[in-house]
């Protein structure tokens, strides 16, 4: 019980502090993504941080079985450098003893990706779906910043403004362009609004306005000397109406429960992805107990790299049966489960490999001696 506590311990403190490492690294590149998207105005900034949170399920159903598999390589690797392995050994701790003693860590991690991957990944998603439709909803005023150039999503209109009160209703400066497209998706030239001032009003229709003072509009082709300006003291502009869509399309935010019974192939397939990870998670401790068995001279990152490399074929192989599964190109017989038995298979092979050569080389020094 004190060898079980102290492996499970051991194990678990790594996944901890390999897991913490992978899921900052990848938070700060998806940040840093948000964040340009926040600045060119496809984004609110004050929704940044609820996005992470929504997107964080789905980062962590990913890294913590990798974080599993490197927990238990770097930690039973040290065990094996220190010589705390060989005590272990000779007193009759076995490769597969030592499978079986893994498994509480790892039936912990499973369960937490289970639902990870079957409930709260889906609700992030739904949720992060949900938060995208609001972010479409809203105007280009909506996030408009002082002092920046900001497009619309379709790049057919810049808007510019000076300064901006705290309301967001007041505007300074105000310069907008805007390209006019005819019904037949004919090019009809820009029109070019300036004023000193502009303010937005909601009228009783619910209609909203931008209302520009003092200002000129300009209407012309680039390049051509045939424009317009026209002189205004005011000049109303009517802006979009914000629908926001509750629909949710994307598989990944589909509840589970959804999934179940459907006889759509690529529903079939996210409900087998959903499954395969917290298996995964079973399969990768199976490869990763015989891997972390190092030579003590040979240093305990020996065998890091391929069994990186074998970890990143697992889980690239799923990825890619899992696309020919969408398309139909794999029956939804086999589905994704094919590519868990070769692994599962190579797990076992590794597990029961090195004791068969072994007693294989025992038998032989045995013979030598009596033959000698």
């Amino acid at each position: 019980m004190i060898v079980f506590r102290y492996l499970s311990r051991e194990v678990l403190l790594t996944l901890s502090a390999v897991s913490a490492v992978l899921l900052v690294i990848i938070m700060s590149g998806r940040f840093i993504k948000y964040l340009a998207q926040a600045a060119s105005g496809l984004l609110d900034p004050g929704s940044l941080f609820l996005i992470m949170g929504y997107r964080l399920p789905g980062f962590l159903q990913l890294i913590l079985p990798l974080g599993l598999f490197l927990g238990i390589l770097l930690s039973y690797g040290r065990l094996y450098l220190e010589s705390e392995m060989t005590v272990l050994s000779a007193t009759g701790m076995s490769q597969q003893r030592l499978f079986c003693m893994t498994l509480f860590p790892a039936t912990l991690v499973a369960l937490v990706v289970a639902w990870l991957s079957l409930s709260l990944a889906p609700q992030g998603a739904n949720q992060f779906q949900l938060l995208l439709n609001k972010q479409d909803a809203l105007t280009e005023f909506d996030t408009l910043e002082p002092g920046r150039f900001q497009a619309l999503r379709d790049g057919t209109r810049v808007t510019y403004t000076e300064s901006m009160s705290d309301d967001r209703v007041n505007l300074g400066g105000v310069f907008i362009s805007q390209k006019n497209i005819s019904s037949n998706n004919k090019d009809r030239g820009i029109s070019v609004l300036v004023a000193e001032k502009g303010r937005q009003e909601i009228r009783p229709d619910g209609n909203r306005y931008l209302i520009l003072d003092n200002g000129y509009r300009y209407d012309g082709s680039p390049g051509q000397a045939d424009y317009r300006a026209i002189k205004y003291d005011e000049y109303g502009v009517l802006l979009p109406k914000p629908e926001v869509s509750d629909e949710v399309t994307d598989r990944d935010a589909m509840p589970t429960r959804t999934l179940i019974g459907s006889d759509d192939i690529r529903m079939r397939a996210e409900l087998q992805w959903r499954m395969s990870l917290p298996l995964l998670v079973f399969i990768v401790t199976l490869m990763a107990v015989p891997l972390s068995r190092v030579n003590p001279r040979q240093g305990r990152f020996l065998k890091l790299l391929p069994a990186i490399l074998l970890y990143m074929a697992y889980l690239s192989i799923l990825i890619a049966a899992r696309g020919a599964l969408d398309k139909g190109k794999i029956p939804a017989v086999f589905g994704l489960w094919w590519v868990h038995g070769i692994f599962l298979s190579i797990g076992l092979g590794l597990l029961y490999w090195e004791p068969l050569s072994l007693k294989r080389a025992s038998r032989r020094s045995a013979l030598e001696v009596a033959r000698g």
